[in-house]
């Protein structure tokens, strides 16, 4: 059982308060802090108490450390990263490929020179990435796109001129023909689209009317922060989640999102490939979108949680990672299971016994957890715990 030192993401859109309030750091701090990360992604692993990164611990011994399940289904390498994530405004939207088309679209790349920091990258590994979103604020999310005739009311209604081909593609082809239509416009066309669209929107806010009016408030709000952005506009067909703290939001391949505002525990398959479909000003590869998306409509549900094994347990159709929400009391409990373990402690101070002593975690800190190792806890504490979640 080894106590982590992890890293942190600053991004734009990031919080000054969340992230530093967990970790014990001043608030706010001097930059915002985005994501913290803790696991053994190449990117940005975490460190083992002797500063080693914990993906080279990984590999040095792989089967103590992952079990022999783990490292037959995905080989030498934690196939999980957990994160807190932090949002003051809004990020992209986005996308993630299956196992299939980012093992192909990665080797296209490689074969092709493109370097793995290049901006115009497309896919940065072989793998999926597939993740769950669990709220701690509120959190507010674009998730999936909601149902067609829905979205035709919802443009139908703002009564923009410059909508109607896109009305008029959605009515046609449904969402395969809209979505690409919006994101090829050209730049001159798509800024007047996007302005009369956020115009429209913000009236409907201003008079109250109740029906979609925080997707209009949204939209409205979006095009303030990206003009001309054709996210603006695909927002508007796009299901509207808030979550309140303790729900969640699990997002498979090709389910287009992108997250609001919130903080949130994220747990994920340990890939970084995002394709990117507006709000923002990074590359946007449109054919490799298209190919990704998954253009099916229809509510996306709000997951809750079942009691499992440690505490409330956020079940997902992937074997790549579990997550638990553990809330520990001042009597011992255990929190063993066949995979290898990722705790991070939120609240209180927790006290993991093993084999090797005891390690106590206070808020902000974790630990990495072999496969099948023996633990016990005792709190009061609330801690995350995220595994692999094979059979």
């Amino acid at each position: 059982m080894w106590q982590l030192s992890n890293g942190v993401r600053y991004y734009p859109w990031g919080s000054r308060t969340v992230i530093p309030e967990l970790l014990g750091l001043p608030v706010p701090a001097d930059r915002p802090h985005a994501e913290l990360w803790v696991g053994a992604h190449p990117d940005e692993p975490s460190l083992l108490p002797d500063g080693r990164p914990l993906n080279v611990a990984i590999a040095s011994d792989p089967e103590a450390l992952l079990g022999p399940a783990a490292v037959a289904r995905f080989g030498p390498r934690l196939p999980f990263l957990l994160k807190v994530l932090a949002a003051d405004t809004p990020l992209s939207l986005q996308a993630h490929p299956t196992t299939e088309q980012a093992q192909a679209g990665f080797t296209a790349e490689e074969a092709a020179g493109i370097p793995r920091d290049d901006p115009t990258r497309t896919f940065k590994d072989p793998f999926h990435k597939p993740e769950l979103l669990l709220a701690l604020t509120t959190f507010e999310a674009l998730c999936g796109f909601r149902p067609v005739e829905e979205s035709l009311h919802c443009l139908a209604k703002l009564q923009v001129p410059d909508l109607k081909p896109t009305i008029a593609a959605l009515a046609r082809g449904g969402l395969q023909a809209a979505i690409p239509q919006l994101i090829a416009l050209s730049g001159k066309r798509r800024t007047a689209l996007v302005s009369a669209v956020a115009e429209a929107a913000s009236r409907f806010v201003a008079a109250h009317d109740p029906e979609f009016i925080n997707t209009y408030r949204w939209a409205a709000s979006l095009a303030t922060t990206y003009p001309g952005d054709a996210g603006v506009v695909i927002s508007l067909m796009c299901n509207h989640l808030k979550l309140a703290p303790g729900e969640a939001v699990y997002l498979p391949a090709g389910n287009l999102h992108a997250y609001l505002s919130g903080a949130g525990v994220e747990v994920m398959a340990s890939s970084d490939n995002v394709l990117r479909g507006g709000l923002t000003a990074k590359h946007v590869d449109l054919a490799a979108l298209i190919e990704v998306l998954d253009f099916s409509d229809g509510k996306v549900p709000v997951l809750h949680p079942v009691l499992g094994p440690g505490g409330l347990r956020y079940p997902v159709p992937v074997e790549d990672f579990d997550l638990t929400r553990c809330q520990l009391g001042t009597d011992p409990g255990t929190l063993t299971t066949s995979g290898p373990q990722v705790v991070l402690c939120t609240e209180g101070t927790a006290v993991l016994g093993s084999a090797d002593g005891e390690v106590t975690l206070g808020k902000g800190q974790s630990v990495f957890v072999p496969a099948g190792a023996p633990v016990s806890a005792r709190g009061p504490a609330v801690l995350y715990r995220a595994t692999t979640n094979l059979p």
